[in-house]
């Protein structure tokens, strides 16, 4: 009995000591599991751009309606099907007999007049006293419906209107040649190895395969995308469960801040931004019939804010630059610094003689960091350049008897801006969960 009764005061110690590292599995198996979700999301989502990317480079309004092969195209092709399909109405004929009789009266008028006119010469005289006595002017004129009848069977017959498709064809053709702007070779090799690469035998086939692309990717990046943050909420709701365990608070600070860490990679790298313009439909009336363009990117643009401060960054102004390199100090370098200041600040700050330089990154650093005011910048950015895209837009939406245009913007916020404004919640509850744990130590 006091064998049993000695150990049993070791047990709670015992206990005690392990409870950390079972916290850090734990807590480890999550963010496994975070970072792989993470991991995919920004996978799926460079996908997502990358698919985008060529389908607004085959569906370029400079290979639509700003080329005139394709201009040319179609309306040779409507050309082609009206003189293919030429044929003459009951109604028609009948009015091309009139105007035959009518010119051949004319001409039979313009003959007589000429041969019955004072003549001069022997030969002149002769020739219209031949006339007047075995030409009858009267009987020349009954004859003519009956050669009209001839030559309207004649000009409608199949091989005489195949001729003349013929001659129309070559025609078109001569002027197609003479129109185009030679660009169709250029076209027609950028879609064949886009095809290719989603292997799509035309243009039909192409856009089914990329709205299921999309429809897929989308899908499965919100799934990844919940698994990451569900991973990430279980490990903040331990906070509510430990927060009497004020020996684990460390462990499980240090953790915490790995999660962050997560978000913020994923949300520096993933797209946070696209810029979609399109003219949805086009349609032009030609020789009753339409003339087609669908879905012709006029803008397309995906950026990440590592995206935008590489773009401000290459631009050759030095303003630019100088944005580009304080976005790349003040929203991604220093929150980084800050999460391993925060770390070593809990975890080892015994180690550090001087802990002045560990407390100003851990916490007057805070002053620097502006990650929120970059999520704010991004909204604003998105809801200005939105509007003033749809104003655009709209003025380019024409509806008539001949033309008809629909614009459509498309832009939208990505799911990458989300997990970034995920990370600055979490950053700015952590600072909390820090000065607290700061007053507890003493340490303030």
């Amino acid at each position: 009995m006091m064998a049993t009764n000695s150990s049993t005061p070791d047990t709670p110690r015992k206990k005690s000591k392990a409870a950390p590292f079972v916290l850090i599995a734990v807590l480890s198996i999550l963010l496994l599991g975070a970072a792989y979700a993470g991991f995919r999301f920004y996978q799926l989502a460079v996908e997502q751009k990358s698919i985008k990317e060529d389908y607004s480079l085959s569906n370029n309004i400079t290979f639509g309606i700003f080329s005139v092969d394709r201009w040319g195209d179609k309306i040779s092709a409507v050309a082609d099907r009206r003189v293919k399909g030429f044929k003459l109405t009951g109604e028609q004929k009948l009015e091309m007999r009139k105007q035959v009789e009518k010119e051949l009266h004319g001409l039979i008028n313009q003959a007589v007049a000429e041969i019955t006119k004072p003549q001069k010469g022997l030969g002149g005289k002769l020739k219209k006293l031949a006339f007047n006595t075995f030409v009858d002017q009267d009987e020349l004129h009954a004859q003519v419906p009956s050669f009209a009848k001839t030559i309207v069977v004649k000009i409608t017959s199949p091989g005489s209107l195949k001729k003349i498709k013929g001659i129309a064809t070559s025609k078109v053709d001569e002027l197609e040649a003479q129109t185009y702007d030679h660009s169709d070779t250029t076209i027609t090799t950028v879609e064949r190895n886009i095809y290719k690469k989603y292997h799509a035998a035309n243009a039909t086939a192409f856009d089914k395969i990329i709205e299921t692309k999309l429809a897929y990717i989308k899908k499965m990046t919100m799934t990844f995308g919940s698994i990451m943050l569900g991973c990430i909420s279980i490990a903040f709701l331990m906070w509510l469960f430990l927060r009497k365990q004020v020996q684990l608070h460390a462990p499980l600070f240090v953790m915490s801040l790995l999660f962050a860490l997560v978000l913020l990679t994923v949300g520096i790298f993933s797209p946070i931004i696209e810029v979609d313009a399109r003219i949805k439909t086009l349609e032009f009336a030609l020789l009753g019939d339409k003339i087609a363009f669908t879905n012709q990117v006029l803008f397309f643009q995906s950026k990440s804010i590592l995206g935008i401060i590489g773009t401000l960054i290459e631009q050759p102004k030095l303003d630019s630059v100088l944005v580009g390199v304080l976005l790349l100090l003040f929203v991604v370098i220093l929150p980084l610094l800050r999460i391993i200041a925060r770390a070593l600040h809990v975890a080892c700050a015994h180690l550090f003689g001087s802990k002045k330089a560990l407390r100003f990154l851990a916490f007057d650093l805070g002053k620097w960091d502006m990650a929120d005011v970059m999520v704010v910048g991004i909204a604003m950015t998105y809801i200005g350049l939105n509007g003033i895209l749809k104003s655009q837009l709209s003025g380019l939406n024409i509806e008539n008897e001949t033309l008809k245009t629909v614009t459509s913007n498309n832009s939208a916020l990505q799911l990458g801006f989300f997990v970034f404004v995920a990370y600055v919640i979490f950053a700015k509850i952590l600072s909390y969960i820090l000065k607290k744990i700061d007053e507890r130590n003493g340490e303030c």
